[in-house]
Formats: C-alpha cells, sequence, structure tokens
C-alpha cells in the first residue's frame, strides 16, 4: 500500500498513456479482435485522466497519516466503545472515523500541495494550472511580470492549503497524545470471511495496483519488446547527472540542516525559530515559484551591472539548481534530524560542558556519532527527491546536463514513450529505496 510513493506522478502518467492511447497495444488489440473502429476508450489526456494518476499516485499521503492515527489511540478507545455494549459498525462509524479525520485531512492537504506545485502530469497532459502558466508565460511569451504574478498567487494558495495542514496536524497530536498503543482484542487483526475478506482485499490491492504494479508492467513492455531504442551510453550520462545533483544537494542540505537543527537544540530565539521556520517551509514551495524568485533577481542584476558575471555563475554552471534543490529539499534534512535530536537527552549537553568540550566539540563528538543515522536518513531522501525534481531541473539545468526527470518527460512529449521507459524505471527504482526504509521503519515501531 505504500509503494506508489515510489512511483513519481508524471511517470504513472506516461505509463498510462502508452498503454491506453488510441495508437495504444489495449486498443489496437480490441479492434483487432472484435472488429470495432474508432476511439474504444475515454482519452488518457484529459483533466480525469490527471484526476486518476494524481489519485492513485497520492492517496499514500492520507493513507500513511491515518493509520498513524488510528495504531495510535482508536484502538484504545473502540475497547472501551466494545465494553458498552457498541456494535463493530457503531464503533467504526462513532469512534475511528472520527479519530482518524485530523490525519485524513492533513494528508489531504498534503495532496492538495503535491497537485498545485506539479508540472509533469499537467504539462504532458496540456492541462491548464498555475505551473504551466508560469513556464509559458516566463519561456514562450517571455513575461516575467505575468510569471512573477502567476507565482505570487501560487505561493499565497500553498500557504493557504498549509496553514490547513498544519491545523489538522496538530488537532491530530492533540488527539494522539499521551496513549500508547492498546494491547486488547481492538489492536489485534481481525479475520475476514467471504464476501467480506474478497472485499477486502480489492479496498486494498487495487491502489497499489493501478498505483504501481500495473504502471511498472506498462512500462517494461517496452523494453521487453525492443531494447535496441535504449540509448545506453547516453543513459550512463543522464544518470550520472541526476547523481551527481543527487549528491552533492544531500551533503549541502544535511550540513545546513545539522546547523539549523543544533541552532534551535541551544537557543530558542526569534532570529532562530525564524530561521528553522523558513527552512521547514522550503518543501511546500512550488519548483516553479523557486525557480521565477531566483531567475527575476538573476534579471534584475544583468539589467543593472551587465558587466558582473553574476547571471552567468547561476544560469551557466551548477549554482542555480543546486541553489533551488537546497531551497526546496532542506526541510526534509531538518525534520530528519530534529527527529534524531528528540533521541538525545540534554544532559549529555550539560555534561559536555562540565567536561569543558565547547559548541564545536560537542556537535562533531557529541551529537555527531549520535545523529549519524539521521543524518544517513536525511541524506538518502534528499537524494531521491532531487532524481525525481522536474520543474526547477528543467529550467535550472545547465547546458548539456540533462537528468533522469528531465529526459524522461522530453522523451514522452515527443511520442517516444519507449525510449522513456528505462529512465522512468530508473526513477521508480531509486524511489523503492525509502519506501521500504519506511516499512521496515513501522514495522520496528509496531513491534516495540
Amino acid at each position: 500500500r505504500r509503494l506508489p510513493l515510489a512511483m513519481p506522478a508524471y511517470v504513472t502518467a506516461y505509463a498510462y498513456t502508452d498503454f491506453l492511447q488510441f495508437s495504444g497495444p489495449l486498443q489496437v488489440w480490441m479492434r483487432a479482435s472484435f472488429g470495432w473502429e474508432g476511439r474504444l476508450l475515454p482519452e488518457v489526456r484529459s483533466l480525469g485522466g490527471a484526476v486518476l494518476v494524481f489519485v492513485v499516485s497520492l492517496y499514500p499521503y492520507v493513507y500513511l497519516l491515518a493509520r498513524t492515527a488510528l495504531s495510535e489511540r482508536a484502538a484504545h478507545l473502540m475497547e472501551a466503545a466494545r465494553l458498552l455494549g457498541a456494535s463493530m459498525p457503531r464503533r467504526i462509524w462513532t469512534v475511528a472515523l472520527p479519530m482518524a479525520r485530523p490525519a485524513v485531512v492533513a494528508g489531504g492537504a498534503l495532496v492538495m500541495m503535491e497537485t498545485l506545485a506539479d508540472f509533469g502530469v499537467v504539462s504532458y497532459f496540456g492541462i491548464q494550472t498555475f505551473t504551466t502558466g508560469i513556464y509559458k508565460a516566463w519561456l514562450a511569451m517571455e513575461n516575467r511580470s505575468a510569471a512573477a504574478q502567476l507565482a505570487t498567487m501560487l505561493l499565497v494558495l500553498v500557504l493557504v492549503v498549509l496553514q490547513l495542514e498544519l491545523r489538522a496536524q496538530r488537532r491530530m497530536r492533540f488527539v494522539t497524545s499521551g496513549v500508547g498503543r492498546a494491547s486488547s482484542a481492538e489492536a489485534q487483526p481481525h479475520r475476514l470471511q467471504g464476501a467480506r475478506c474478497l472485499a477486502a482485499w480489492l479496498v486494498c490491492g487495487l491502489p497499489v495496483l493501478l498505483g504501481f504494479v500495473l504502471p511498472v508492467m506498462f512500462m517494461l513492455r517496452p523494453l521487453a519488446a525492443d531494447w535496441s531504442v535504449i540509448p545506453l551510453d547516453r543513459f550512463v550520462q543522464w544518470a550520472g547527472n541526476s547523481i551527481r545533483f543527487g549528491a552533492i544537494t544531500a551533503v549541502l542540505a544535511v550540513a545546513i540542516a545539522m546547523l539549523a537543527a543544533y541552532a534551535a537544540r541551544r537557543s530558542q530565539d526569534w532570529v532562530t525559530r525564524s530561521t528553522v521556520g523558513l527552512i521547514s517551509l522550503g518543501y511546500a514551495v512550488p519548483g516553479a515559484v523557486i525557480v521565477v524568485g531566483l531567475l527575476l533577481p538573476v534579471g534584475w542584476v544583468q539589467q543593472a551591472l551587465p558587466q558582473w558575471g553574476f547571471p552567468a555563475l547561476i544560469t551557466a554552471t551548477s549554482t542555480g539548481i543546486i541553489w533551488a534543490y537546497l531551497v526546496r529539499f532542506t526541510a526534509i534534512a531538518l525534520q530528519a534530524l530534529q527527529s534524531g535530536y528528540t533521541r538525545i537527552p540534554k544532559s549529555l549537553d550539560e555534561s559536555a560542558r562540565m567536561l569543558g568540550v565547547g559548541s564545536a566539540g560537542l556537535l562533531a563528538r557529541v551529537h555527531g556519532p549520535l545523529l549519524r543515522r539521521s543524518a544517513l536518513t536525511a541524506a538518502l531522501l534528499v537524494f531521491v527527491d532531487v532524481m525525481k525534481e522536474l520543474p526547477a531541473t528543467m529550467v535550472l539545468r545547465p547546458f548539456n546536463s540533462d537528468t533522469l526527470a528531465v529526459v524522461a518527460y522530453q522523451l514522452a512529449r515527443d511520442e517516444r514513450l519507449g525510449e522513456a521507459a528505462l529512465p522512468s524505471l530508473a526513477l521508480v527504482l531509486v524511489g523503492l529505496v525509502p519506501v521500504i526504509l519506511l516499512i521496515r521503519t513501522m514495522r520496528s515501531s509496531a513491534a516495540r
């Protein structure tokens, strides 16, 4: 049920388009087998198709938060309701679902932010949204004012959704605080029989089938049919660029997040809180907004001081794209390191200071070894997100530095879906790493 997290939404869009379009294998087989003519299925590249892609790709956000909320306290209260004589349907409707409502709202807000920030799916399907409008105004129409206005409106909308998500998260923490996992019968799996078991399998298996299994199979089909369409030498170059950007960003993001988390632990003044808050906000900002926020000042500097080489440093080297990655993904590293800091008692800081250890020594000799696993996790998460990032990479990448995400989008846009299969599957394979890590973490938490 978590596997669709490894599948970028735009890869899912390419897979379904290749298989279900008018010239795709399914409709060709139906026309040949039954003698039917014309289009036999609805157009995939439509608003309905985009909604389907987003649903099967992003539902794990809601599932994971709701599952956590229900596992932490719902079983305890449902046991109390059972002792009071409530039936199972009544316990579900009056106890479990209200308990999960804040988590569902928080997950829905995350899905809304991801949808607002998406560029690959809506651009490939030809749907006009804020992100496609920003890129069209900037690149096609060369209207920077219109792009800035659209980016500002999108940022305001994202901030509104983010505030909704934060309010839901606060309610969720209030609901689940202070109560451990119940060891009663309500916390144990309920064995289903017959039609109910079949319905449960369909409900749980259909999203995974639509969001992961079928897209992977659709992508493997053109690879199995003709390996000669794959330019392996160029694929190695694209993968090398993706790995290089991801590795550099992961190292820098972890370093910045380590310093920010350490500063937040040592001091709680308004400057530190504001800085940490701004870093945490970065992941909610769409890539299109980051691009406009970077390139507008660069354009002003170029007009005011044309003799400076600053604009070329941003647009002709990796500086601009690494900066954009850090703005967006340092928040992920910061969250992982702050989670690691919660497991380090502050008494260790006091003991180290009593032994004469300074601030630098405290971070390097005490916190560093204890945060090694959290830092590695943070670096892995940042690396994977950089590999899959599309909007900012398309505009800010240096010349001849295409990545797997950009190449997959360009090949799919040119209707060369067979060639787009390999880079798309490579992104899915990379995305499986944090999903496997998440599964192991949740299983170890459940065992405890």
